[in-house]
């Protein structure tokens, strides 16, 4: 008896790229339905803020995702948003937009999942390398400084205890002319 096997295709997974997200600038934020493009981005790495069957973007997480090209823009009267657009755009909501962005797009790069830390007074909560918020608290505040910025004493010091009050480490990240960052880990420490 000759025994005859068949040989069954193993099906591979799907690795079709999602498209591309589609937001809608605002003035403060950027905005995008709740849909499968948008839900897998969030999930992935945690971009955005579900709620009210909407995605809410901060100005930072919507040019990011722009640049990267994982996000189509669009204004309010259904104009195309260019990068430089956006900039100019968001200069004029937040006047060191710039610097912010610039350490925001550091960070990311570098593999941290970085939100806002209004609730804080801070620019920026910053996780640790593989945390998603909501699974464990933010490591860092972090506050975007020009590299030609005076900060005063009693400035610092009020950075400081914010980041000590929150129960995390303070990260200043100086930024310079050509973009380029450079990070100082505060900590407070007893004697």
């Amino acid at each position: 008896m000759v025994k005859t096997t068949k040989k069954v295709k193993k099906e591979k997974p799907s690795k079709t790229p999602l498209k591309k997200v589609k937001g809608v600038l605002a003035k403060e934020f950027v905005f995008a339905e709740d849909n499968n493009e948008s839900r897998a981005l969030y999930n992935q790495s945690r971009f955005g803020e579900p709620k009210d069957g909407k995605f809410t973007y901060s100005l930072c997480e919507g040019l990011f995702l722009l640049e990267k090209k994982k996000m189509t823009l669009t204004d309010s009267k259904k104009a195309k948003v260019s990068v430089d657009l956006f900039i100019k755009r968001a200069k004029k909501v937040e006047p060191n937009f710039w610097i912010r962005y610039c350490a925001f797009r550091d960070m990311r790069s570098r593999g941290y999942i970085v939100k806002t830390a209004l609730k804080f007074g801070a620019d920026f909560r910053v996780y640790d390398r593989g945390v998603k918020p909501g699974e464990d608290h933010a490591k860092w505040i972090l506050y975007p400084v020009h590299e030609g910025e005076v900060m005063t004493l009693y400035e610092f010091s009020a950075k400081n205890r914010v980041a000590h009050s929150t129960r995390k480490n303070l990260l200043l990240a100086i930024v310079d002319g050509e973009g380029d960052v450079t990070y100082y880990s505060i900590a407070w420490t007893r004697p």
